[in-house]
């Protein structure tokens, strides 16, 4: 199987002429979502003119997220994703959260269609653990950016400069040295990496090592250079090198710390990061 052809095969816009009594393509946008580690941990309820987002607790990750916050963060995202296929579906739609499933629900009307940077942005979405190219983001993008990064309860802070940027580096250094010397962060970690094209097709999820910039190798291999490899020293080292090649670090933040809280952090993160994606392709066609 040809990684690069499954991939674009899910990693593309899909028909919504049917959605407004077939819902299959609004769930597919809605998977293409971020989540913690990519675990994907989402189920979907489907009712006439309403979808449910529920957690899927078979795939937390009690060693990195033990409060479940990353995985209510996910759900977050995945509506976000779900909201703006419906817009473009012609689907108005109302959300809220629901304490009896600790969900979210959202209820879908007929609506005019519209297609925004977001939708458009949502098969081009990235994670990138690699190094940048340092370019500045000037003050209009990250207006732009600011512009979807709040929410209910939600803030958004942009860091920028070098000054700043190491002092989030000085925080994530010793965030990783605590958790590379937890065995069972390790072990968990190891249990989502997907070593090699064949191993991340046959579980459709996890953390394929090519977006760290590893080459594909058998599991075996990569299981006894990953023993040696992942130190706090290495890790820190080249997370200081990616934070400081960055054009800013992006902090989100709210006012409580509870489910609903951290399903409205995870949708204005995925806003953000839609927006990203469309300024970073409005780039592009500029420089050509």
């Amino acid at each position: 199987m040809n990684y690069q052809k499954i991939t674009e095969k899910i990693w593309r816009h899909h028909s919504l002429e049917t959605a407004a009594h077939d819902y299959t393509n609004l769930i597919r946008y809605a998977t293409m979502a971020a989540s913690s580690h990519n675990t994907q941990p989402w189920k979907f309820r489907l009712e006439p003119g309403r979808i449910s987002i529920l957690p899927d607790l078979t795939r937390r990750c009690p060693a990195l997220d033990p409060d479940n916050h990353h995985l209510f963060v996910s759900l977050g995202c995945a509506a976000t994703n779900l909201v703006e296929a419906a817009t473009a579906a012609g689907l108005g739609s109302q959300i809220h959260y629901d304490k009896t499933i600790s969900g979210l629900v959202i209820d879908l009307k007929t609506a005019s269609p519209s297609r925004s940077v977001l939708f458009n942005a949502i098969p081009k979405r990235e994670c990138s653990r690699t190094t940048y190219d340092g370019t500045e983001i000037n003050t209009h993008d990250i207006q732009d950016l600011e512009k979807v990064g709040f929410g209910d309860g939600v803030s958004l802070m942009i860091l920028t400069g070098e000054e700043s940027l190491r002092g989030v580096a000085d925080y994530v250094a010793k965030g990783n040295t605590t958790q590379i010397n937890d065995s069972a962060w390790v072990n968990e970690l190891k249990a989502w990496i997907r070593f090699n094209a064949s191993h991340a097709i046959s579980t459709g999820d996890g953390l394929y090592g090519r977006v760290m910039g590893s080459p594909d190798v058998p599991k075996w291999l990569s299981n006894l250079i990953l023993r040696f490899a992942l130190t706090p020293e290495n890790q820190n080292r080249k997370d200081m090198k990616n934070i400081l090649s960055s054009s800013g670090v992006a902090v989100f933040y709210s006012e409580s710390d509870d489910k609903e809280h951290w399903i409205e952090a995870g949708k204005c993160y995925e806003r953000f990061a839609l927006q990203a994606e469309a300024l970073k392709h409005l780039l592009i066609l500029q420089w050509k």
